[in-house]
């Protein structure tokens, strides 16, 4: 059994999120890091192998983006991945979901995987939908935000989380699967494992090697256009009030309150 994990490079959550105004894209010049929500993927990837119940040969982490995202696959490598795959090409920049995700499926059907794990959203877009393009792509059948996945026979029961609490379903692969935050503790990778990362196999497509018409990916093959992107107004200042006379104080309080016609 083959597992196909999706990994994406996003700014580290230290790193203010903000738009290029010259792109109309996010600025990724600052610290960089593998999406958090994808090492939940990796780890039920992991799960699933140590668990014994499936017989996983190879988990193999997929990601598209910049030549900079192999750092992101060296990460997921170190967390259990046996070896990795980088699709990169200038022609992809720009790609919105639609594009994005006809990609990735792309690389995936390449691979011929038994499964698809990727997280539940993205910590830069905040997108929930990749894993159903993908699997729209390659004809499979899709699950979102998982919670809890145990193998059932030939099939996996999964309990996913709904807005009226939680659906119970079994699916037989291959499927692709978005796992949510709830469903594990990702482990941390050790020292050996991290030294080793970049010796793991790792295979660069451009979007010819990747069977990828360029058409429908990149700014021009997007459905999406990003308008225009500018900071919300700033708030004003607030109104402090400070007084050791606890009576004059109240008083400026509820004047402040009868002026706004809250009291």
């Amino acid at each position: 059994m083959k597992i196909c994990v999706l990994v994406k490079e996003v700014p580290d959550a230290a790193v203010d999120k903000r738009i290029d105004p010259a792109t109309g894209r996010m600025d990724r010049s600052g610290e960089r890091n593998l999406n958090p929500y994808d090492t939940h993927a990796i780890e039920t990837a992991m799960q699933l192998r140590e668990g014994g119940q499936l017989e996983v040969d190879e988990i193999v982490a997929v990601t598209m983006g910049p030549e900079s995202a192999v750092r992101a696959l060296h990460k997921a490598v170190s967390l259990g991945a046996d070896r990795s795959v980088h699709v990169c090409d200038d022609a992809l920049a720009g790609s919105d979901v639609a594009a994005t995700g006809y990609a990735l499926a792309k690389a995936v059907e390449r691979e011929a995987p038994d499964l698809v794990l990727l997280g539940q959203q993205s910590d830069d877009g905040e997108c929930y939908t990749i894993g159903a393009v993908v699997a729209d792509h390659l004809k499979m059948p899709s699950l979102t935000q998982v919670v809890k996945l145990d193998v059932d026979g030939d099939a996996l029961r999964l309990e996913r989380q709904a807005e009226y609490g939680y659906d119970t379903v079994r699916v037989r692969l291959p499927a692709v699967i978005s796992v949510g935050d709830a469903i594990n503790e990702p482990r941390y990778p050790s020292l050996k494992a991290i030294m080793g990362a970049k010796k793991k196999p790792l295979e660069t497509l451009d979007a010819a090697g990747a069977g990828i018409d360029v058409a429908l990916v990149g700014a021009e093959g997007s459905r999406v256009a990003c308008g225009d992107f500018h900071d919300p107004p700033a708030k004003p200042a607030g109104q402090i009030i400070e007084d050791e006379n606890t009576d004059e104080t109240v008083a400026q309080i509820v004047a402040w309150l009868e002026e706004r016609k809250l009291i």
